[in-house]
């Protein structure tokens, strides 16, 4: 609990009406999209402005109170669970789409503002913003920040990295800072870039300049379906071999379209293995060579059907279906785990296979639904947790990310590491790596006071698991003490 100069220092910074301390009311921010952890605050504030989080930080600097920036609570990797006797800074009232500049193609936002409310107010200028998580329509631009996020179009456009441009940041210390350039050039070290993907440990991004796209001239989308995920792997290999770089390819398996399917009614085949959403954008002569061998492509690997959205409403509708996939698995599973993870896209079907098995084993179906274009997985691991499932469903689902970092590629590619994968850290980087880390850490928050306990690998944190409390073995040794 809060210690009365702390609460009441805390409501100072913010006012009384933007402060959360109902013990009921802050259940709601127990935990973000991943739910099997959770722990409740002692007190949320709802700044509106960056003065006020940086006095609300600045409060918390003062009473050496740990601090957890939240958006819209839909990261799926325990990222902006609260610490316990922790203080939750919600950034949901700061939603304001500060400026539009169509000349210079740069929006300057609030970190509450949802990616797609961007790409609205942007869209009346033949303008919109690049990276697409399929939860666009809910997550902010202050969460993809922290997370680097990317969605399906990042193949040809990229994360959110490369459409920053400049970031206002209060540090842990509740000092505010801006950090890169409203131009492509950044001078001296780019500390913008160390920030983004950083999952709130360096400090509270309160204003975003992001850059711009225009409009392509042409768009183009075809559904292919796969007598195997074999298949429809080699096609997404052939494609990049073949010098096209498509502005989307997604991968789904069966489970996955039967989800989404019966969700969303998006036309997809229940009964074929694998389905490829493939998306050309561009000029139109260039769009439509390119379109042509990528159906030449396809039928030489032995699609079973090629569907081409002819309308705006066609490709609306397929791209329906795949942003619903994670959300729809909920209709074939009573509970699910949504992992991430990246693999060479040469090692696609590999993979797929491994996981296959290691599904079988555990006696768990895995849906897989995912961004085949840069080997972008987000295998959904289906469970039920009153059939005493849960167990068995985390460790697979560790066991897939970790599978990942085995054949070459990364525990994560947007969803972050966060609480969920903190531990299996040590399997991707070495000691001198973390420790390298944990050095840039320090410097920006000596006081360890801002989301601690992510990303990195504690004793603490690799000794407790959702549910119910399992010791680790050095606890059980007398090696370390439980905090």
């Amino acid at each position: 609990m809060l210690d009365r100069a702390a609460h009441d220092a805390l409501v100072a910074a913010v006012g009384s009406e933007n402060v959360i301390s109902d013990p009921v009311q802050l259940r709601s921010y127990e935990c973000d999209g991943l739910t099997g952890f959770r722990q409740t605050p002692s007190l949320v504030v709802l700044p509106r402005s960056t003065e006020d989080v940086a006095q609300a930080v600045r409060a918390c600097h003062r009473h050496r109170l740990p601090f957890v920036a939240r958006g819209a609570g839909t990261g799926l990797s325990g990222g902006a669970m609260p610490v316990a006797d922790g203080v939750v800074i919600s950034l949901q009232r700061m939603r304001e789409i500060v400026d539009i500049d169509p000349v210079d193609r740069r929006a300057v936002l609030q970190p509450g503002v949802t990616n797609l409310d961007i790409t609205k107010a942007a869209a009346a200028h033949g303008l919109y913003y690049a990276p697409d998580p399929s939860s666009q329509q809910v997550c902010t631009i202050g969460g993809n920040i922290a997370e680097n996020s990317g969605g399906a179009h990042c193949l040809k456009y990229g994360f959110t990295t490369n459409h920053v441009l400049s970031m206002t940041v209060v540090l842990p210390d509740g000092e505010v800072v801006t950090l890169g350039e409203d131009t492509d050039e950044q001078l001296g070290p780019d500390l913008r870039g160390v920030v983004i993907g950083s999952e709130g440990t360096l400090g509270i991004v309160c204003e975003i300049t992001v850059r711009l796209l225009r409009v392509p001239e042409t768009v183009r989308t075809l559904l292919a379906d796969f007598p195997s995920v074999t298949a429809a792997g080699e096609v997404v290999s052939d494609l990049v071999a073949a010098g096209i770089i498509p502005a989307a390819v997604e991968m789904m398996d069966n489970l996955a379209i039967q989800a989404a399917e019966k969700a969303v009614g998006a036309g997809y085949t229940l009964t074929t293995p694998a389905a490829l959403v493939v998306e050309l954008d561009g000029p139109a002569s260039e769009c439509e060579r390119q379109f042509d061998q990528v159906r030449t492509i396809c039928e030489r690997h032995g699609c079973t059907r090629l569907h081409i959205a002819e309308t705006a409403a066609e490709r609306a509708k397929i791209w329906k279906g795949r942003k619903a996939a994670f959300a729809a698995v909920g209709r074939i599973s009573p509970d699910y785990i949504v992992q991430d993870g990246v693999v060479p896209r040469t090692r696609l079907a590999e993979v797929l296979s491994r996981i296959e098995e290691m599904g079988r084993d555990a006696g768990l179906r895995v849906a897989n639904v995912f961004h085949a274009g840069d080997g972008n997985l987000h295998p959904l691991v289906l469970f039920d947790e009153d059939a005493g499932e849960m167990e068995r469903a985390e460790q697979l689902s560790t066991d897939i990310a970790e599978l990942c970092v085995e054949l070459g590629g990364s525990l994560s590619g947007e969803h972050g590491i966060g609480t969920d994968k903190a531990c299996s850290m040590p399997r991707m980087f070495g000691e001198a790596d973390l420790s390298t880390m944990d050095s840039v850490r320090a410097a920006f928050d000596p006081q360890r006071l801002c989301n601690p306990g992510k990303l990195l690998p504690t004793p603490r944190l690799c000794g407790e698991k959702p549910g119910r409390y399992r010791p680790h073995p050095l606890e059980e040794a007398g090696v370390i003490e439980r905090l």
